[in-house]
């Protein structure tokens, strides 16, 4: 279990030992105080032997609205019956079974027990809960919502006998009966009233978001004794409330006024809208129980928080993008040079992101925050979308902790004032102190990625910009050359900076070089027209033009001290073993599962909503021709191999590879024997034999 799983719902360690340290610190001069467990009232209610199904269903609703099993069932663990560990810096709290075990359980519990714990945060035998389970917030619930939530715990889950862990929380945290006091100047047992100037939707809504959603845990301000500011948008301070706050590295962002109905009906429905994807424990609140809500209760939900008013920090008309969306920072700052090399295969250099995939940056609310806290935390340590039945595939972003504190602070720099976005700049300073809390964890590979930023440095530093620019934007810069949409970074990832993704690290020092296609030695630039008129199915440059020489300046560039005898570690793609048998059923089967997202459905590619290419097609007439390595089986595995899908794990540089030998080699000879132009030079090839056998002609 990673760190940011076993921290569960994000706000909550931090109020619990807050509000501990806080009411031990008042406690202290009342030594005095007799605590005396309220009485308990059952209000005339007894669950029936076997109570309607109606009324279980109901309770079982009610616990996904309130999310119960976010805390109470840990990874692989039973079904609510606690365990989980909630990790601290003063200690480690663990949630507690709720099954109705008689012994270890709450199975002996009486209703009005039940409703005490529920709203007083007091056990069965008096005991003061930590405020980790968020009492204050279901304190606003209904009798009848109460009843039915007993009624499903006790009558609609499995017993499990499973001893509660003791909480490892040192002195004074420890001191529970100080809890009391901060209860009596902090909590407010009444059940929510609704707003009678208000109509029952917006009622509904908020009802579920003061209540049983209790999204101001994390979204509300916190005030000198680690209480929310404000449990609902009444009294002194309730324009506070759901105004965002500061949580464990995480910014929980202003949820008042923040969008349309529609918008944030999507994203708590499926994870993501235009605007955003969820993050940080927000992925867990999705999956367990927004997801699940009922149509009616997200618009409600969407409906009151659209009501709340509000003057959103970056309410400032932002800066214009330029007319291709790709700003001129991108490539004459460091930050820009940055981003082009370590996010915008995913996020793209217009900021657009990719629909249902990646989120875009442009707008994202936790990128123009005021607090970049967040863009920070998933920058260092990664990120994953919320796995729900509209989007069950997990995509992931792994953790840029390998660059350095200035490196890190450039990038998200410049996606703060990018795209319109007019949010600060980060200090390095920043970022430093973020690392220090978070301890992320370095994947360092032999392969030492170079830094794109550098050619900044250099003395034609223009002309190096220009040859990057040419490998990743080939297709838009020359379409005199290329025939199809596929740029050379296509299948040299991230400007050739990746291990095994057929880097231009060192690649210069082995030229002039034998090609055995030709049959005879070949100079760079002849390599460089190869693919021009193979991958990009297009016409050659002329070696003595600019563009050509920005290219060669580039690739020498990248050579840094390599000689010819050299080694160099991560060079070309690897292999696969030709004596695994293609399976091309299965590999359609692959396809559909893991690159159709991306490359479409029938191998046409990815448009944006302007109708540009995103990612490009595989198959067809604007994709790489039969000349190309890539329509051989074995070329084409050993790089999906190791380069593809992206965002499949949480590995530097791009989350890329993952799929087994065979996978690779079925898929690869799916797609690569599909459809695709021909190159009538291929007459030539060869000449000298050593022709492989999995060539196409």
């Amino acid at each position: 279990m990673d760190d940011r799983e076993t921290a569960g719902r994000g706000s909550r360690w931090r109020t619990v030992l807050g509000l501990a340290l806080g009411a031990a610190v008042i406690g202290a001069g009342v030594f005095w105080w007799v605590v005396t467990p309220p009485r308990i009232e059952d209000g005339g209610r007894v669950l029936a032997a076997a109570p309607d199904a109606q009324l279980i269903e109901r309770g079982r609703y009610i616990a996904e609205l309130g999310d119960c099993v976010a805390c109470h069932t840990r990874q692989g663990g039973a079904f609510m019956a606690g365990g989980r560990p909630l990790e601290t810096p003063f200690g480690v709290l663990f949630s507690t079974n709720i099954t109705p075990d008689p012994k270890t359980g709450i199975g002996g519990y009486s209703f009005g027990a039940f409703d005490r714990a529920m709203r007083q945060g007091v056990t069965a035998d008096g005991t003061h809960m930590y405020p980790a389970m968020p009492y204050p917030s279901y304190a606003k619930m209904t009798a009848d919502d109460m009843f039915a939530l007993y009624a499903y715990l006790m009558k609609g889950v499995a017993p499990v006998a499973q001893a509660n862990k003791a909480s490892q929380i040192g002195f004074p945290f420890n001191l529970r009966w100080s809890l009391a006091f901060w209860n009596v100047v902090f909590l407010d047992t009444h059940p929510f009233v609704a707003d009678a100037a208000r109509d029952a939707l917006w009622n509904r809504g908020a009802y579920l978001v003061q209540g049983l959603g209790h999204c101001g845990a994390c979204h509300t301000p916190r005030g000198i004794g680690f209480q929310e500011v404000a449990m609902s948008d009444k009294g002194p301070n309730g324009d506070r409330f759901v105004s965002g706050a500061k949580v464990e590295e995480w910014n929980a962002v202003n949820l008042r006024d923040l969008w349309t109905v529609a918008d944030t009906v999507e994203l708590l429905k499926t994870g993501q809208n235009r605007f955003a994807t969820v993050s940080g424990s927000m992925t867990e609140v999705i999956h367990n129980s927004t997801q699940n809500f009922t149509d009616g209760d997200l618009t409600a939900i969407a409906t009151y928080l659209k009501s709340l008013p509000t003057e959103h920090p970056l309410a400032a008309p932002p800066r214009a993008p330029a007319a291709d969306g790709i700003p001129e920072a991108m490539f004459t700052t460091r930050g820009g040079l940055a981003y082009s090399q370590f996010c915008a295969d995913c996020h793209r250099l217009d900021g657009a992101g990719v629909a249902k995939v990646f989120p875009p940056l442009a707008g994202n609310p936790s990128v123009v925050t005021k607090d970049a806290a967040t863009l920070v935390h998933i920058t260092l340590t990664g990120w994953k979308t919320a796995q729900t039945q509209a989007y069950p595939r997990v995509y992931t972003m792994p953790g840029f902790a390998r660059l350095d504190d200035q490196e890190v602070a450039e990038i998200v720099s410049f996606i703060r004032t990018s795209w319109g976005n007019a949010a600060a700049p980060v200090k390095a300073e920043e970022v430093k102190a973020a690392r220090a809390l978070l301890d992320p964890k370095v994947d360092m590979s032999r392969f030492e990625t170079p830094r794109l930023a550098d050619l900044l440095s250099e003395a034609n530093a223009p002309q190096l910009v220009r040859g990057m620019r040419l490998n990743t934007q080939t297709h838009t810069l020359l379409p005199n050359n290329v025939g199809n949409v596929l740029n050379c970074a296509s299948c040299h990832l991230n400007g050739g900076t990746v291990a095994d993704g057929s880097p231009y690290v060192g690649v210069s020092a082995f030229f002039p070089s034998y090609g055995a296609r030709a049959g005879r030695v070949i100079t760079l630039e002849e390599r460089i027209n190869g693919c021009f008129q193979r991958s990009m199915n297009g016409k050659p440059l002329p070696k003595e033009g600019d563009d050509m020489k920005a290219m060669v300046a580039y690739f020498n560039w990248m050579k840094g001290i390599t000689k010819p005898e050299d080694k160099v570690e991560g060079r070309g793609i690897g292999k696969v073993s030709q004596d695994i048998k293609p399976d091309p059923d299965n590999g359609k089967r692959i396809y559909a599962a893991q690159c159709a997202v991306c490359h479409g459905d029938n191998g046409e590619g990815l448009k944006d909503a302007a109708g540009k290419f995103v990612y490009p097609p595989l198959w067809g007439d604007l994709s790489f021709n039969i000349g190309a390595g890539m329509a051989r089986t074995y070329t084409a595995a050993a790089f999906v191999k190791r380069n593809m899908p992206i965002g499949f794990h949480e590995k530097f540089p791009l989350g890329q590879g993952g799929l087994s030998d065979q996978e690779a080699v079925d898929v690869a000879e799916y797609f690569s024997h599909m459809p695709r132009p021909d190159f009538a030079p291929k007459v030539k090839d060869w000449p000298n034999g050593g022709k492989p056998a999995d060539a196409r002609y």
